[in-house]
């Protein structure tokens, strides 16, 4: 398949940053600015990734192509970057990509795959996803919104034998939301780190258990983790790649640094200079799910209970 022309790409207006309105409460002021430069910022990454994931859509020998991203992003937005060299974001999506794609190959039933986004990613759109598929979406809700009235527009479809469902960030409980649209811990799942809001290390930790609590064992969790939360400019690779298999550890997935230049040089590319590049990351659930352990038990209590009506009977 060519790469697109610029012209023929799909272009909708400019979206709105993210806003929430202010309470009239103590400190109602200073609440409202901090909620608005959150969104604001998040909306300006968002545009960010869809722009870069654009640029490769463009090039001449694409790593992928997106058919849909053109019309999440303004007109006036997308800068042609001419340096040499493809960006890490790019080769990471071609990476999860394939990834996701090779993995499911290998899985004889239906599968679950639970993104974690920042609200634009066409992935449900663009991949091609065995029958019966379930996607679940967990990112902003107001940018996923948007994204997908702008994305429906266009014509973009999830295949008709897929399952596709959207549960808030922001939800109280995502673990949860996620139960509650039908996910299950006794299924075989697949899950992706890539976009989604990740303000702090409780943040991520929180997403870590989600991921431990709900992913059956030999399961896997893949992304990007954010090059700042784990101190990427300053700490050589080796406490980093420590930092990470300690904390991933702790929820019970052993986790593998993927180099984006090793990534680069199997697919025949350079990788451009970024400077807040984040970590590229494989991980394999080792434990068993919570739903796995009570169902378990509860098989073991069913054990115990006729055997104790055997002994019964026996008397």
């Amino acid at each position: 398949m060519s790469a697109l022309a610029v012209g023929s790409l799909p272009h909708a207006s400019s979206f709105k940053p993210l806003r929430r309105q202010r309470k009239p409460v103590c400190n109602a002021a200073r609440a409202g600015l901090e909620i608005e430069e959150y969104h604001d910022e998040h909306f300006r990454a968002a545009l960010l990734r869809v722009s870069l994931r654009l640029q490769e859509t463009l090039r001449p020998d694409p790593l992928f192509i997106d058919p849909y991203i053109g019309c999440l992003l303004p007109p006036d937005h997308l800068q042609m970057d001419k340096s040499l060299g493809v960006h890490s974001h790019c080769l990471a999506t071609k990476f999860i990509d394939d990834k996701l794609l090779g993995t499911m190959e290998k899985n004889d039933g239906p599968m679950q795959v639970v993104l974690f986004t920042d609200g634009m990613d066409t992935r449900p759109y663009r991949l091609n996803w065995p029958a019966s598929t379930i996607l679940f979406d967990v990112s902003p809700d107001r940018l996923f919104r948007e994204s997908i009235q702008k994305l429906e527009a266009f014509g973009a479809k999830v295949p008709r034998s897929c399952l596709f469902l959207h549960i808030p960030s922001e939800a109280p409980d995502v673990q949860q939301e996620l139960r509650s649209k039908g996910f299950s811990g006794t299924r075989p799942s697949l899950w992706v780190l890539q976009g989604l809001p990740i303000m702090t290390l409780a943040n991520f930790k929180d997403t870590l258990s989600i991921v431990s609590n709900l992913t059956m064992k030999g399961c896997f969790f893949m992304g990007e983790v954010p090059g700042w939360l784990v101190g990427s400019e300053t700490m050589e690779k080796s406490s980093t790649m420590k930092w990470m298999d300690k904390i991933f550890m702790s929820h019970g997935l052993r986790v593998e640094m993927i180099k984006h230049d090793e990534v680069a040089r199997r697919l025949g590319e350079e990788v451009r200079v970024d400077e807040k590049k984040d970590i590229l990351f494989m991980a394999e659930q080792l434990q068993f799910s919570d739903d796995q352990m009570e169902m378990w038990r509860r098989e073991l209590q069913r054990m115990e209970d006729e055997a104790d009506e055997e002994g019964f009977e026996e008397l």
